[in-house]
């Protein structure tokens, strides 16, 4: 299909405007840009290849993903980004304390525009060495044309111009529909249209119970917590007690992209350079959202865990097993063992039934649950 077609189609997909700031053609160029696999250098890896639409925008099954140089690996797991939109800019909480907002897993890019652009010039990433770079790809791309409708022909002498131009259409299509369906098995069960099942209900109640599961706290998860419908994250960050992952193909990295070697400890929010008190933010990563969480795995920033079964057992039994002999513990010791959140995880006392009806539970926050055929003919 030529680029014409494509472009045409893209247009009756998305023929509104999400709100008043994004018109459908920046949709459809921010989609073609997003799919573009020409883009990086070597050329062969897009913003799709580790955010695909087809699962939730996630690289599932990958604890960490290639680079364009397939060689090279960073050091996180790419996120799922579906309701990506919902994320509010990165700020302080003078009312709670706390860091909320920003985007990655550190929060470091503080707008989705300005995350759009980082994978570009990351060399474990995209991998392209400047900006001149990636604009000389789009300036030869089929859609050029396009870009030029939506920007302004005399836009290409201005390099730095053209890449916010480029990030700006990309952060467009990330508010797009395709990334925010609301049409979860729970999203219908909070409009009345279905059940959950006894199992699911439990795991309902324990994720809600303070005194149980107590998930919510960071996950909220009634419908008034957001008017679309719940979001299952309140943006904030937090210190599991998460071990380091000592798998990952980044501690055998180069020098150049690993200095430390084995001795690497990712310190999350710590490193991000628009906060200013980062020795009390060591080891704390963005709270996630919860949605698709089923089909998203592997789990937490580093990929540690290969299961929702796994992640729930360490948040209920994190603190017993860290109180047996070195042997006997069933996960290594805390990454980073300052700032760990021992007050709403860790020992929560839930039986194996409990575990999972909670994982019973978010397997209903996937997208694109099919309604009974008399529900949807009501």
């Amino acid at each position: 299909m030529n680029v014409r077609c494509v472009v045409y189609s893209l247009f009756a997909l998305f023929s509104y405007s999400v709100n008043a700031d994004v018109t459908a053609q920046q949709l459809v160029l921010g989609k073609l840009l997003f799919e573009d696999t020409n883009l990086s250098s070597p050329v062969g890896q897009s913003c799709a290849s580790c955010h695909q639409s087809q699962n939730f925008f996630a690289d599932p099954g990958k604890v960490v993903s290639p680079g364009a140089n397939a060689k090279r690996f960073g050091n996180r797991n790419a996120p799922s980004i579906s309701y990506v939109k919902f994320n509010p800019e990165l700020f302080w909480n003078s009312e709670e304390e706390l860091w909320m907002g920003g985007f990655f897993h550190d929060g470091r890019a503080r707008t989705l525009q300005e995350q759009a652009g980082g994978p570009f010039l990351n060399p474990l990433e995209m991998g392209n060495k400047t900006i001149e770079e990636v604009v000389e790809k789009v300036k030869s791309a089929p859609y050029a044309t396009l870009f030029e409708n939506s920007f302004g022909e005399t836009i290409w002498l201005d390099p730095d111009k053209v890449f916010r131009a480029i990030t700006s259409a990309i952060a467009s299509y990330e508010q797009g529909p395709e990334f925010a369906s609301f049409d979860s098995k729970y999203d219908y069960f909070l409009n009345g249209k279905v059940e959950l099942t006894a199992k699911e209900k439990l795991g309902l109640e324990l994720f809600e119970a303070e005194d149980k599961g107590n998930c919510a706290a960071c996950h909220p998860s009634q419908k008034d917590s957001h008017p679309a419908g719940p979001l299952f994250t309140d943006f904030s960050y937090d210190n599991l007690g998460q071990p380091a992952n000592k798998n990952l193909a980044f501690y055998n990295m180069d020098a150049l992209y690993n200095s430390k070697g084995q001795d690497y400890i990712d310190l999350g929010l710590a490193n991000n350079p628009h906060i200013n008190n980062a020795h009390e933010e060591k080891g704390k990563f963005k709270v996630p959202s919860l949605r698709n969480i089923a089909e998203t795995g592997p789990y937490l920033h580093n990929g540690i865990f290969s299961s929702l079964k796994e992640v729930v057992e360490f948040y209920n039994q994190r603190d017993v097993e860290a109180k047996k002999s070195a042997l006997q513990q069933r996960w290594a010791k805390a990454e980073v063992s300052d700032n760990i959140n021992r007050e709403e995880l860790g020992d929560l006392k839930l039986n194996d039934t409990e575990v999972e009806a909670i994982v019973a539970f978010m397997k209903t926050l996937t997208d694109g649950y099919q309604l009974p055929r008399l529900a949807a003919d009501d």
